[in-house]
């Protein structure tokens, strides 16, 4: 979290700052960013009034003028204008790093969308917040069985009620165009509210929902990463990955984003390898490439008639190997350019204790073990007779 207050301990047992989302902080925000700024009492810039709100605790972010001046604070709750009634939400940065934030998002100090602040959010504010908060899941579902019921290929990802409770925004992942204009008459006869819509893909659903990785984090998507670019299999073949759809899909369903985060480096390293080495002509035969290690800028060679042997070469070497084929010289061999020869494992030597165990070997033990009791309990029988 960061705060001196998560560290409050009670009978020897941290507790933590429980504070349910107003941690000074943010770190109980989603897709904040650090205001390195925001305990700095003088402004850079005191005519700019504009301040980033978050609602939904980071899941939609927005920008706010605060035209009344208002003492305003990191983590407290306000209400914000609306298209149609009024919102609320909470503030998780004001200053300079707010003009970072929106020339990043491509948006202008006299931009007409900015709508303004309206005031401290007060008791009944609040109360109303986490009574809508708390029946969004039911929502959700009961607006899935909706859905359903009129065999609509769509789903239902996420709801968001505003602030008022006069409106919820119903977030849905669709393949292709989905004629809902009888579903959300329903859906206004069920909530009693006015209804809207909203597409939104793969991604963007997985960083509404979060979740945690195979790498044991929380999901890019849902802590830092709001730009989502294609990731495709080509990513994939020049890292040198398996095309493995299980382990390369994230929670999306889509091919992980991470994929992208080393692919520059793959690419550059990529370029002074040499081409067509798939095959290296020497006295002893040709030589096939069989794995290339494109970080450590080393190849791998195999002789057709002996598959055993494996040789790691650098790319310089290769490139020179190459060199001389291309001028009608052949090697004497592999051997003398091999970085380190591979040598085979001898299995025998070794149990392979994985594959001892089977679905067939533990019934066998089960078995036994029924046995023994049996025959115990037999001998103690004999006994007390």
């Amino acid at each position: 979290m960061g705060c001196t207050s998560c560290s409050t301990a009670k009978e020897g047992e941290v507790t933590g700052c429980q504070s349910k989302g107003g941690c000074s902080t943010g770190g109980c925000n989603r897709m904040n960013v650090m205001d390195w700024f925001a305990d700095m009492p003088v402004s850079f810039n005191e005519s700019f009034n504009i301040i980033e709100i978050s609602f939904k605790k980071g899941a939609r972010k927005g920008f706010y003028r605060n035209n009344s001046n208002l003492d305003l604070h990191r983590g407290e709750l306000v209400v914000v204008e609306a298209a149609q009634g009024y919102d609320t939400g909470e503030v998780t940065m004001q200053g300079e790093l707010v003009k970072l934030q929106m020339k990043k998002r491509k948006i202008t100090e006299r931009d007409d969308t900015i709508r303004n602040i309206m005031r401290v959010a007060n008791e009944q504010d609040i109360k109303t917040l986490e009574e809508i908060r708390a029946k969004e899941h039911e929502t959700m579902v009961r607006a899935r069985a909706i859905s359903r019921s009129m065999n609509l290929e769509m789903k239902i990802g996420d709801t968001e009620f505003q602030g008022d409770n006069k409106k919820v925004t119903i977030f849905y992942t669709a393949d292709d165009r989905v004629d809902f204009r009888e579903l959300v008459k329903i859906y206004a006869r069920e909530f009693k509210v006015k209804i809207e819509m909203r597409q939104i893909g793969a991604r963007q659903e997985a960083g509404r929902i979060g979740g945690i990785g195979t790498c044991g984090r929380e999901l890019c998507c849902s802590t830092w990463l709001n730009d989502f670019k294609s990731v495709t299999t080509q990513t994939v073949r020049y890292q040198n990955l398996a095309i493995n759809t299980d382990k390369l899909s994230g929670q999306c369903g889509r091919l992980k984003c991470c994929l992208n985060y080393e692919l520059d480096t793959y690419n550059d390293a990529l370029r002074k390898f040499p081409k067509h080495a798939d095959k290296i002509d020497t006295e002893e035969g040709m030589a096939y490439l069989r794995k290339t290690e494109i970080l450590k800028k080393q190849m791998w060679y195999i002789y057709e008639a002996q598959p055993g042997n494996v040789f790691k070469l650098d790319i310089e070497d290769v490139k020179e190997l190459l060199a001389m084929n291309k001028a009608g010289k052949k090697p004497k061999s592999l051997d003398d350019f091999a970085l380190e020869e591979i040598e085979k494992v001898d299995e025998s030597k070794h149990e392979d204790l994985v594959g001892q165990v089977s679905l067939a070997t533990l019934e066998e033990k089960e078995r036994k073990k029924r046995r023994g009791k049996s025959h115990g309990n037999n001998r103690n029988r004999d006994k007390r007779r």
